[in-house]
């Protein structure tokens, strides 16, 4: 059995709602950063024996939460020891618009994971791109490199979009047949 850790900030509990949908399809375990940024040193030591950790942030100004970079940059002893190399890596990031320069998270955690050693799974999905495309359409944003989602900034987190969860639920479900095979070949 592969043992796939969910490690993500929410702010206003959307990107939280999109963890619990990857987790739920993964079998992963979910791992909250606290309003904080911080993480225990138990969970510390939850993550050194992954083989897989999803990473989690909304997408603020561009970027991730200053709690998970907090945790990011906390994860510089598990780096130095190279305790996350050759983990399977995948990440995942919410925002009040469309676009909302999410792509800068993505990249953000993305080369998080490459500093570590860890190996990338992206969405391994085409996205809709014809005129009957909707928003409940799996990757219906058009995700490459990872998920990505959108919640209108007044919405609650039980009005996000059934198609970004539908989306949230096959990247789950993507990221534990990739970490089932490599654990399998090991």
């Amino acid at each position: 059995m592969s043992k796939i850790v969910v490690l993500y900030h929410s702010g206003y509990g959307h990107t939280k709602k999109v963890a619990e949908a990857v987790a739920s399809t993964a079998g992963a375990q979910l791992m909250p950063i606290d309003a904080e940024g911080n993480i225990s040193e138990a969970d510390w030591a939850t993550l050194a024996a992954a083989d897989a950790i999803i990473f989690g942030t909304p997408t603020y100004m561009g970027g991730v939460s200053w709690q998970f970079k907090k945790v990011a940059d906390a994860s510089s002893k598990p780096w130095y020891a190279q305790l996350w190399k050759d983990k399977i890596a995948a990440g995942f990031t919410n925002s009040a618009t469309l676009n909302g320069d999410k792509q800068g998270s993505m990249q953000y955690l993305h080369t998080l994971s490459q500093q570590h050693g860890m190996i990338w799974v992206g969405m391994g999905s085409k996205a809709p791109n014809h005129k009957a495309a909707t928003r409940d359409d799996i990757n219906n944003l058009g995700g490459y490199a990872g998920l990505i989602t959108q919640t209108p900034s007044d919405a609650s987190a039980e009005e996000m979009v059934p198609g970004d969860i539908a989306t949230a639920k096959y990247f789950g479900e993507r990221v534990k047949a990739v970490v089932d095979r490599w654990v399998k070949s090991a």
